[in-house]
Formats: structure tokens, C-alpha cells, sequence
């Protein structure tokens, strides 16, 4: 099992010639990193940086229960100025 990204179809699945047709278990990221449900945001920004990973499975129970982005973290931070901040807090285009 694992998770799979934007990132993962572009950079192993397109670039090395997998179709639209393609199974995603090959390109999926395998080592999964996850974060409890009941965690700090600190600890979630920790475990993002020490595995350099932009997105995180929360997980309830031994259950996936969502995904906090290195943007979710960055809308509800203490540094409202920031570039990430901004664009993070910013109404989608439509």
C-alpha cells in the first residue's frame, strides 16, 4: 500500500513512459509517513521536514482519515505574510 501524488504520476509514471492506462501501484510513494490524528501541527511540520514529504496521511485508529498539505499548515500558522501562507489562504482561480 502507499499514497500516490500528483508528483509520483509526473515524475514515475509520465516521464518513464507509463500511459494513462497505466497501474498506479508501480508509481505510488511506498514508504508511507503518516501522522496521528490527535498530533500537534508541530509534529506534523517535523515529520514533513525529516522526510521531506509536502503531504501527510492522517491517521485515526489505524485508519486514513485525511491529508494535511505542507499548505494546510502554512493557512493556519502564525506567519500570515508568508509567500506559502498567502497562496495557501488565497481563493482558487475559477
Amino acid at each position: 500500500s502507499g499514497v500516490v501524488t500528483d508528483r509520483d504520476l509526473v515524475v514515475r509514471g509520465l516521464a518513464e513512459g507509463a500511459g494513462p492506462d497505466s497501474p498506479v501501484g508501480p508509481v505510488c510513494s511506498a514508504k508511507l509517513v503518516g501522522v496521528d490524528a490527535d498530533a500537534g501541527v508541530a509534529e506534523a511540520q517535523r515529520l514533513m521536514g525529516e522526510n521531506a514529504v509536502r503531504r501527510l496521511p492522517v491517521i485515526d485508529d489505524g485508519q486514513i482519515v485525511g491529508i494535511v498539505s505542507i499548505g494546510d499548515l502554512a493557512a493556519s500558522g502564525t506567519e500570515d505574510h508568508s509567500p506559502l501562507a498567502e497562496v495557501s489562504k488565497a481563493e482558487p482561480n475559477t
